[in-house]
């Protein structure tokens, strides 16, 4: 079965900022296109007796919508990105306590939760957690004419007849998590594996640029 990478991948510009809340203990924003949120991680913490875990810390994800309460989409957001920094994230370094991600979307302009994931994962490393590896998050559609769109806009989402999320990480490009919607073949989740892993070269060489030039800042 022949899963050719197409060379060109093409993704919407990205932006980012890092530590511009006081209040949390690392945070971050994530501009992908149109498609803005911000993230911020508390703790370790202490933690309520009832969800203690005595062996590592316990990680609880909150999505916050633009306006309104969270509905049944964004506990289903919560859960992916609970499960990808659950495995990214060294918790048995830190038992019985508790971690908090909070995301807010401020505008999306779809691939809300491929932005989230590196909100996500750009706000853990603000915070100096301990992680065995980086993650990234790729959206992909596949279109009425069976073509894949790499990070999707709202609109191109609408018109997709399915619709893929993943979570890549960065040392061995595995699928850390996966969320998908809509009809596809099996060729066709192999073709956007294998996009979204080519994708994820851009996200994690933007991380790069981004702590470099953080860094390189607060040097001078």
């Amino acid at each position: 079965m022949d899963v050719s990478t197409p060379s060109n991948v093409s993704l919407r510009e990205f932006g980012s900022e890092q530590s511009f809340l006081s209040r949390p203990d690392g945070s971050a924003s994530f501009i992908q296109g149109d498609t803005s949120v911000l993230a911020g991680v508390y703790g370790p913490a202490e933690v309520k007796v009832s969800k203690e875990i005595y062996d590592r810390a316990t990680l609880e994800v909150l999505v916050q919508p633009k306006v309104g309460l969270p509905t049944v989409r964004e506990r289903s957001q919560e859960q992916c990105v609970r499960e990808t920094c659950e495995a990214a994230l060294l918790l048995s370094l830190h038992p019985r306590s508790s971690l908090t991600l909070v995301l807010q979307v401020l505008h999306d302009d779809g691939s809300l939760l491929s932005s989230f994931l590196n909100a996500a994962c750009m706000t853990l490393m603000d915070a100096g957690l301990p992680m065995n590896c980086l993650f990234c998050g790729v959206t992909c559609a596949i279109d009425k004419d069976g073509e894949i769109i790499t990070d999707p806009t709202a609109a191109q989402e609408k018109e997709s007849r399915a619709l893929m999320t993943f979570a890549i990480d960065s040392t061995e490009q595995r699928v850390m998590m996966s969320s998908t919607k809509g009809s596809f073949s099996v060729l066709e989740l192999q073709q956007c594996i294998a996009v979204s892993r080519k994708a994820s070269e851009k996200i994690f060489q933007f991380y790069r640029d981004s702590v470099r030039r953080r860094y390189s800042k607060m040097l001078e």
